[in-house]
């Protein structure tokens, strides 16, 4: 998993640092605690003479700019509403013509903590005010704020989802710590064999397999409704209904998670001209009520979604194998169009109460009209049994006891395997053949399971030609 630097503290350091305007954050204490290098330079002062000081003794007691000094004042002890003002200022022998706009900072509990400045120079502007040159330093100001909001909503955008961006810069409570309690339909899909894929595979290719994988999901994703919460190593998960609300959140997730599988096959055409490995995916779909805003810090935030909806989620697409596409019941039951349900699955999922009924989605109809086609690999019987030996798999790592039993027959994403060994549908388990081959229990008659393979390791093919 490759982990991306907060959008916020890029904000801080790349953004605030290269803006012409000055910022200036002073605590109601009197304490600046942050000035970029503009605010220093419209002032006539070095960051080491601000930040940290107290703003008393370096502005009030300096009685010629008792203008900007008042305006200071006004914006700490009146903190009822925001100020702005145009303000002389005398730098030396010159007069600077300031405006100054004041906000605020607030903590979790929505207390104002400190007051945010915004520092502009307006002198060149105001001499020019009443000539063409003023014209052209107004169009000359309103491209560089263009550019600068364009600047701002890139880098968000390269950690966030453009909903998430315009909901972070357009409305006032964007920025704020903080959740709300929404229905919405939750997205967890997984790439099956990832993890053996990356220790063959070379770390560059590795990550431009990956990078265009994702990429082709995200466009999907996103023209069905959907906000990219994080991509975790090869996961993704994502919402639909947040922070945009959509009264048809479960169908939009339900089409967006058959247009990834349908689009696995342009995926694995572009692997295949660079001489990558076929992919194959899983998607779990759940619908619930979460909590999701923007949760963590004053210094590290991100927007995200918690509850424990979040993580039947997560088991359900554990149950998938690739090319599936489960969704629970409280997401089947708020889309009123047309579905193709290829299966139901009874499962007992861990934070569950009870027994759950999934569905295998294989189509869904108008508005969206997607459908997508079902491998049907049926196994073909082996002349005579391949003894294997095997393990159980709990969670994500194989059990101590080594179990034994026999393949009977074999396709080309699944086998049968006869055991005295006890097991439930949809457990996992790890062969040796030919080096660590998963596979999931997808059914049981008598001690006949039939097995899905979810990764299967370089030296599969070889192995099974010993023994065909």
């Amino acid at each position: 998993m490759y982990t991306l630097k907060d959008p916020y503290q890029v904000f801080r350091e790349n953004i605030a640092s290269n803006m012409t305007e000055g910022v200036m954050i002073i605590g109601f204490d009197g304490i600046i605690r942050y000035v970029n290098f503009a605010a220093c330079k419209i002032l006539g002062f070095k960051e080491s003479d601000l930040d940290g000081q107290n703003f008393g003794p370096i502005f009030i007691e300096d009685p010629i700019n008792d203008a900007f000094s008042q305006m200071l004042l006004d914006a700490i002890y009146d903190n009822s509403v925001s100020h702005k003002a145009i303000v002389p200022y005398h730098l030396g022998e010159r007069i600077l013509y300031l405006r100054v706009v004041s906000s605020f900072i607030m903590a979790d509990n929505l207390e104002k903590t400190d007051v945010i400045l915004v520092i502009s120079d307006l002198s060149e502007l105001m001499e020019l005010r009443d000539s063409v040159r003023s014209m052209e330093k107004i169009k000359a100001l309103n491209d560089q704020l263009e550019m600068r909001n364009k600047l701002i909503s890139e880098t968000f955008g390269r950690f966030l989802s453009d909903d998430i961006v315009r909901h972070l810069l357009d409305t006032p409570e964007g920025l704020k710590l903080g959740g709300t309690k929404k229905n919405l339909t939750i997205m967890m899909s997984d790439l099956r064999g990832f993890t053996a894929m990356s220790e063959r595979m070379d770390a560059t290719e590795l990550v431009s397999m990956l990078n265009h994988y994702l990429g082709e999901m995200t466009d999907v994703i996103q023209a069905n409704k959907g906000t990219i919460i994080e991509f975790i190593g090869d996961g993704i998960m994502a919402l639909f209904g947040a922070p945009e609300d959509s009264p048809t959140h479960a169908g939009d997730a339900v089409a967006a998670a058959l247009g990834m599988q349908a689009r696995m096959d342009k995926v694995n055409k572009w692997n295949k001209k660079h001489g990558f490995p076929a992919l194959e995916m899983g998607i779990g779909l759940n619908t619930g009520e979460v909590i999701v805003g923007n949760i963590g810090s004053q210094k590290r935030t991100k927007y995200g979604v918690v509850g424990s909806h979040v993580n039947l989620c997560g088991r359900i697409e554990s149950y998938t194998v690739g090319g599936q596409v489960l969704i629970a019941p409280s997401t089947r039951e708020l889309i009123d169009t047309e579905l193709e349900i290829e299966k139901e699955m009874t499962v007992y999922p861990k934070g569950a109460v009870g027994e759950m009924i999934l569905s295998q989605v294989t189509g869904i109809g108008a508005p969206y009209n997607i459908h997508v086609k079902v491998s049907q690999n049926v196994p073909v019987q082996l002349d005579k049994p391949i003894p294997v030996s095997f393990v159980r798999i709990d969670g994500k790592h194989g059990t101590e006891k080594l179990l034994y039993g026999g393949i009977t027959a074999v396709s080309n994403g699944g086998a049968i395997l006869e055991t005295g060994t006890e097991f439930d549908v949809y457990d996992n388990i790890q062969i040796n053949a030919g080096g660590k081959l998963f596979c999931k229990i997808m059914d049981r008659k008598d001690d006949s399971y039939t097995l899905q393979y979810t990764s299967v390791p370089a030296g599969y093919a070889s192995w099974l030609k010993e023994f065909k």
